[in-house]
């Protein structure tokens, strides 16, 4: 059974996690505090996490999302998303995320009902300690999605456990 929890104390037990979201833990120190972090069980397990931070205006912004390696390519990624769609979707009016030019995330976001609204040139240049290889690219820009919360996103219930 797949459930999904907020984490409320204790949440520096799950940067292992984070790290494969985003590499750099003093990247990770910006938002862990300030957002609201939820963790994804597979039968007890731990196998995602993401953080969402209140970005006002009706924004929430999508931080962090990582699924452990022996869990990936079984929709949990997708369906952690869906769940921050339908928990937040009554609350906010977007859904707003920043992430590498590259071939694994990108398809995925766009799969996910996410569309490109801009993009930080050198984000990954500028900000980190090191080049972040992907998919065997150098990440350089930041390519930002949204996805607008209406009641049609919310209908599509993944059956989470509380």
């Amino acid at each position: 059974m797949i459930t999904v929890d907020e984490v409320v104390s204790g949440r520096r037990e799950y940067i292992d996690l984070l790290l494969m979201g985003d590499e750099q833990e003093e990247m990770i120190e910006k938002y862990l505090d300030r957002g609201r972090l939820f963790v994804m069980k597979n039968n007890g397990t731990v196998c995602a996490a993401c953080i969402v931070t209140d970005e006002s205006d009706g924004t929430l912004e999508l931080k962090n999302i990582a699924v452990y390696p022996e869990f990936q390519h079984q929709g949990l990624g997708k369906r952690l998303i869906s769940y921050i769609v339908e928990r937040f979707g009554n609350e906010y009016r977007r859904l707003i995320l920043g992430t590498g030019d590259s071939p694994l995330t990108v398809p995925f976001y766009e799969k996910c009902g996410f569309r490109r609204y801009g993009v930080i040139k050198n984000f990954f240049i500028d900000n980190y300690d090191h080049p972040i290889i992907e998919a065997g690219v150098q990440l350089c820009d930041m390519i930002c999605f949204e996805k607008e919360l209406s009641a049609d996103d919310r209908s599509d219930s993944e059956g989470f456990a509380p």
